[in-house]
């Protein structure tokens, strides 16, 4: 049977589904749905939250602090940092100037009305500025009591173990799903290391596959493409913490719902073999 529950950091003890802020709609005539969704994930248990600047530039951060502030003791809100809002014709650009980093902490800080982030992760690695340089600024701001744990996201095994030189790594955001494998070593480096692994997109393709292997498992467990999909994310290794995102009530409480079930290894294989294929 597997665990339901991970420490971050070896650390903080999370559910192992959470819950993407992104597709939180922070406009006026929506930001009330939001909220609720936002809210009735804490009802359902969800104990890790994850959001960035990027998303609506703070706004998300904002949306959170508006339905969830006091934060439950139990909920870690993650956030992201590094990268810069567009600037007149400039378009946003990654940014991993160590001075752009510590204001972007303070910032999170303020519109999540924290006095630490538990988690905060490097949205992208800038490749104008040394991978240390930036890594050792999110060090210094740990270091102040400023964030609790470092992360990471769409990353390579070189590019993670670099990092790790320089802080201790709590976690990994790359893209990663039952269909798109294209970071599975990174996956293993992480399994190996007991680094939390945070697949964004988790469930897309495979939740609409209409037939074949997805939907006959999906039939024998009278569960939806999309809980199958989850269902083997947390299967696939102990480090995985699916993050799966929605703007709707319905579909969060479907997703949440994915964690009580059981693959047999039979069904697992016989997944695991679509994805090769």
């Amino acid at each position: 049977m597997t665990s339901s529950t991970f420490r971050i950091g070896g650390e903080r003890e999370v559910r192992r589904l959470g819950f993407g802020a992104m597709h939180l709609n922070v406009a006026s005539g929506a930001r009330k749905s939001s909220v609720a969704v936002a809210r009735r994930a804490v009802e359902l248990g969800v104990t890790l939250i994850d959001t960035a600047q990027l998303y609506s530039w703070g706004a998300n951060e904002e949306l959170l602090a508006e339905a969830l502030h006091p934060y439950p003791d139990d909920l870690l809100i993650a956030t992201k940092v590094g990268v810069a809002p567009p600037d007149g014709p400039r378009e946003a650009a990654l940014c991993g100037r160590p001075d752009f980093l510590k204001k972007q902490v303070d910032e999170g800080l303020r519109r999540l009305r924290l006095d630490r982030i538990e988690l905060l992760q490097l949205h992208r690695v800038d490749p104008e500025v040394p991978l240390a340089d930036q890594v050792g600024a999110l060090r210094e701001q740990q270091e102040a009591g400023k964030i609790v744990h470092i992360g990471l996201s769409e990353v390579t095994v070189e590019q993670l173990a670099q990092a790790r030189q320089v802080a201790d790594i709590a976690s990994v955001q790359n893209r990663y799903s039952m269909l798109y494998r294209e970071y599975e070593d990174v996956l293993d480096a992480c399994t190996e290391a007991g680094i939390a692994f945070l697949p964004w997109r988790p469930v897309h393709p495979a939740a609409s596959q209409p037939a074949g292997e997805i939907a006959a498992v999906a039939t024998e467990l009278g569960a939806t493409p999309a809980q199958v999909a989850l269902a083997w994310l947390l299967h696939r290794s102990p480090v995985m913490v699916p993050i799966p995102g929605t703007g709707r009530v319905a579909h969060l409480e479907e997703n949440v719902a994915a964690a009580d079930l059981e693959l047999s290894d039979d069904q697992y294989q016989r997944l695991d073999g679509v994805a090769r294929r």
